[in-house]
């Protein structure tokens, strides 16, 4: 075997090897793979029932229900509503009207059974914690809670 040939032979077996365990890494990260979706595609497409998704829309007013641990709501964009099932703490933030993503399957019955949801705010949300200090401070406008707290200058 020349120089060249066993040069190419190294080179072909790296290769495989690589391969093989791109393959591998990939096949393993397959599970915790999750799209994102809307009701309205859910809807119009359902999933397989053991494909994880992520389930992204508003909290339908008037939808939550709660018995115990378990609660159940309906996520909208509008178009249409998917019932979510959940069993756990839900987020300080969630409440009907609110965005919310939602990770988990959709089961037989077309309930998405979550067992992560994520509440979301819009760029003018302010923390509790943060109204109650610039009260406290006296530095608390009405308006603030929809615009946020206002500049203020700094000199060096």
């Amino acid at each position: 075997m020349t120089r060249k040939q066993r040069r190419l032979t190294l080179i072909g077996l790296a290769g495989i090897v690589l391969a093989s365990a791109v393959g591998l890494i990939l096949f393993a990260l397959s599970d915790g793979i999750a799209f994102f979706a809307t009701p309205s595609e859910i809807a119009a497409n359902p999933p397989a029932p053991d494909r994880r998704l992520r389930l992204g829309g508003l909290v339908e007013t008037g939808s939550v229900v709660k018995d115990g641990p378990k609660i159940s709501f309906a996520v909208t964009d509008g178009k249409a509503a998917v019932p979510v099932r959940y069993t756990g703490m839900l987020p300080d933030l969630f409440r009907e009207g609110q965005g919310v993503v939602a990770e988990g399957k959709v089961d037989a019955a077309g309930n998405f059974q979550a067992d992560t949801i994520l509440a979301k705010h819009d760029e003018t949300y302010m923390p509790k914690e943060v109204v109650e200090a610039l009260k406290k401070s006296g530095e608390w406008r009405p308006e603030a809670e929809a615009t946020g707290p206002e500049p203020k200058s700094v000199t060096r």
